[in-house]
């Protein structure tokens, strides 16, 4: 994993190579100032030569100054790596979850996906700046520390270094238990993450229900729960930086009593005792550093972990490597002896054989869970099959490329999805590069002429979070003017209408006839009364394809379909 970890460096590398020099300078600069303060205090002082005391603190300026610099280029640059390196992970990672199938959706809460792409990459940025970089210094600068120590005065260096082992010691068995609770933390936030998209997104139903406090408890959960370890996470890292600074100060204890003891006995000039005292610092630095790294390196690899975990998960439905992109389509459909199911328990479909002519509308009815719905998801390849073949104009969707298959398909659902802003925005969507011409005829065939010219803002008005602030049948009136953008040879109507008032289905009714007109169209219907002109009918029970033929024939044969348009009529 660290491996993987250091490949992100390498877009980055000369930003990279910029910091990492600039801190080895900056850490040699501070191994060489002690030395410089000893022989000032051994060699200058006592020579009381005025001129030179000058010109070395001229010196000592300027190397402060370098020094100060190269602090900046550590600190911005460095920053700017591992926000660079951050910003990859998470535009990868957005990249990966968009090529996911609905299987993958179907399966994970919108708030753990959320969590993964914001939450926990935010320590990586600080582990890909701090970490190798001072992981490398701190060893750099403590082996150096310690060998000048030992240059100094043998016997006070290896009294200094006798504590280090309990040091390191301390250090990894804080570390192992701080990775358990990072791994925890991040696994408790991605829950707060999922309770409130599911609070927020169902606002109108929680309130609906007045089960605003039913709410606040499951979130008081969850939320104490991520309080918890990320409490657990502190305890640890304060038993650890209570113990390095306890065993840090025993180190200076040591040598200012035992560096006094040797300067009375002449083992130690005073310079020596000075400079020995500020390596003592130096060597303290390295130690913070690990601390600090000891307090980063779990949060951030817990993060990296969940990271890779996700980067890795291969897509449930992919290209094939024989896979061709197809300039267009008519839509003749077949379905040979598919077979489909969305676990291994139990079969939705079962040998389903079923031939669509190009240019037929085909209307699928029966029973709620019966796999109407399923039936068309597959035309997309939104699922893979069990079992069997799709084809279209005689080619196996398995060998036409997502992409340009999905491009010959529109779908019209009960539930349109809107985005955040614009009315113009989300009629375009339908085609990014759409001229303002193509918009204004695709809204007009719609039936949204009208509605859009009452608008103060027209076109550039505000629809709000997903078109709150839009009606039912408007929402439906901007999905039908996408598709009349897109303008694809196959269309799926799934129950388009079965939600909306009488008046307003007549009129969205009027546009999804005049979008259907020379298209392969398969509607998913609940009210009969808007299939009675397909060319086929098709009922869909748990057993498969019970019964199809045109609406008139089907009521004659006194069958499934006759059963429900007398349900229907009677109510």
């Amino acid at each position: 994993m660290i491996k993987r970890f250091f490949s992100y460096y390498m877009p980055h590398k000369r930003l990279f190579i910029l910091d990492f020099c600039s801190a080895v300078v900056v850490a040699v600069l501070e191994l060489a100032f002690p030395l410089a303060v000893q022989w000032f205090i051994d060699e200058l002082l006592p020579g009381r030569d005025w001129t030179a005391i000058v010109s070395v603190s001229f010196g000592l300026l300027m190397l402060y100054f370098l020094s100060t610099l190269l602090q900046f280029v550590v600190n911005y640059w460095g920053h700017k790596l591992g926000i660079n390196i951050e910003t990859d992970m998470r535009q990868e990672l957005f990249e990966h979850v968009q090529k996911q199938s609905f299987v993958f959706f179907d399966n994970t809460k919108t708030g753990h996906i959320m969590s993964r792409i914001t939450n926990d990459l935010f320590d990586l940025g600080e582990l890909a700046h701090h970490g190798p970089e001072d992981a490398f210094i701190a060893l750099m600068t403590f082996i150096g520390a310690f060998w000048i120590m030992l240059t100094i005065n043998v016997k006070l260096a290896l009294a200094t270094i006798i504590i280090i082992p309990f040091l390191i010691f301390l250090i990894v068995i804080c570390n192992l238990k701080m990775n358990k609770a990072w791994d925890q933390m991040y696994s408790n936030i991605a829950d707060v993450n999922a309770r409130v998209e599911d609070s927020v997104s169902g606002s109108r139903v929680v309130q609906s229900f007045t089960n605003e406090d039913y709410e606040i408890a499951r979130f008081k959960t969850n939320n104490k729960q991520f309080r918890n370890a990320k409490l657990g996470g502190y305890l640890v890292m304060s038993y650890s930086n209570a113990g390095i600074y306890m065993m840090t100060r025993l180190i200076t204890l040591i040598v200012l009593v035992y560096g006094a003891w040797l300067s009375f006995t002449k083992q130690l000039s005073y310079g020596e005792f000075v400079g020995f005292v500020l390596y003592v610092n130096i060597l303290f630095k390295p130690i913070d550093k690990i601390s600090a790294i000891m307090e980063l390196y779990p949060k951030g690899m817990a993060g990296f972990k969940r990271f890779i975990e996700l980067i890795d998960s291969e897509p449930g439905v992919k290209d094939t490597e024989r896979a061709i992109d197809v300039a267009s389509l008519k839509g003749n459909i077949i379905f040979n002896d598919v077979s489909f199911s969305y676990d291994t328990n139990k079969a939705v479909l079962e040998n389903i054989h079923l031939n669509i002519q190009a240019g037929e509308t085909v209307a699928f009815v029966g029973p709620s869970g019966a796999g109407k719905t399923t039936i068309c998801s597959l035309i997309p390849r939104f699922y893979d099959i069990n079992q069997g073949s799709i084809s279209i104009d005689g080619l196996d969707i398995r060998n036409i490329t997502k992409q340009s298959l999905r491009s010959q398909i529109g779908i019209v659902q009960q539930d349109v999805f809107l985005f955040t802003g614009t009315l113009r925005e989300n009629i375009a969507y339908g085609k990014r590069d759409a001229t303002e011409d193509e918009i204004v005829d695709a809204a007009c065939r719609a039936h949204l002429e009208k509605f859009i010219s009452s608008l103060p803002d027209g076109y550039e008005t505000q629809i709000g979070e997903r078109g709150l602030k839009l009606s039912g049948g408007q929402k439906q009136r901007i999905a039908i003017a996408r598709m009349f953008l897109k303008n694809p040879p196959i269309l799926i109507l799934d129950e388009a209408t079965s939600a909306l008032d009488t008046e307003t289905e007549l009129v969205i009714q009027q546009a999804l006839t005049e979008l259907a007109k020379n298209r392969t169209t398969l509607i998913i219907a609940h009210r009969l009364t808007t299939i009675r002109n397909a060319d086929r009918i098709i009922v869909v029970t748990e057993d498969g394809i019970a019964e199809e033929g045109r609406h008139d024939e089907l009521i004659e044969q006194g069958g499934i379909f006759a059963n429900l348009h007398r349900v229907q009529y009677q109510q």
